[in-house]
């Protein structure tokens, strides 16, 4: 897998919040979105803090392994962790959600592919010029519900408890990550982005803004979640493998 690869990003306060809690990493070979909590200045802090820590352990040009980047996200994890006081529990945690994709190699086929990451609610999805599939499985006590067949997931984006999350950076002191190996296919680009997006856009009419090929489509992503209320800041990460636009 040794073509370039095209990002657009975009990270925006929205038209509600006083600060912006996201944070985004896009140097290959890590494109990750961060979505801070535990208010305010302490979710900067917490999204900001998991990325610089990926940033280290991961910097730009390394070729790591699945193992390599579990670990780093451990070590994320363990960096926002240290923001908060022992004893502190809930919303006084500093914590943050981390999804993205990952370039990784993979000694046993030798063989370079995507890994595809998550704690939390934001999410990852793929986009071939058609469909648009998400995949990452949010951790969220709506998600739950409807896994169980108690609310469908149009109840779900109006839940009052559509919120509250059931995995972060910074929770716990060990972290699940979510994680799934994907072999490189240039026709495919990833979408990364936090719940800013998906709460103020349908799949249908982000699979309707992709289609328009926009230069910058992370751009008009946030612009048009923005446009539909922006009640929370949104961040959007459009990763396309593969040699780029002619």
């Amino acid at each position: 897998m040794t073509s370039r690869v095209e990002v657009s990003a975009r990270s925006d306060t929205g038209a509600v919040r006083q600060i912006n809690e996201d944070s985004y990493l896009a140097q290959d070979p890590v494109f990750v979105v961060a979505d801070g909590m535990g208010g305010h200045a302490r979710g900067d802090a917490a999204s900001r803090t998991a990325v610089d820590s990926l940033a280290r352990t991961l910097p730009a040009g390394a070729t790591p392994t699945p193992e390599e980047v579990i670990t780093a996200i451990d070590e994320a994890n363990a960096a926002v962790r240290a923001l908060s006081d022992a004893e502190e529990t809930g919303a006084a945690v500093a914590g943050t959600t981390l999804t993205g994709v990952v370039r990784v190699r993979v000694p046993e086929r030798a063989a370079e592919e995507w890994m595809v990451v998550n704690v939390g609610d934001s999410r990852v999805y793929s986009w071939d010029g058609r469909e648009l599939r998400r995949l990452t499985v949010d951790h969220s006590a709506v998600q739950e519900l409807v896994d169980a067949g108690l609310i469908t997931p149009q109840q779900a984006a109006v839940h009052p408890e559509r919120n509250v999350i059931t995995r972060a950076l910074g929770a716990e002191d060990f972290v699940d990550t979510d994680s799934e190996l994907l072999a490189p296919d240039d026709s495919r680009t990833f979408l990364v982005c936090s719940d800013g997006l998906t709460r103020e856009l349908g799949d249908e009419t982000i699979a309707d803004i992709l289609a328009g090929d926009p230069a910058d489509p992370a751009a008009v992503l946030v612009e048009a979640a923005i446009a539909a209320g922006g009640h929370d800041n949104v961040t959007v990460l459009v990763v396309r493998p593969g040699t780029g636009r002619s």
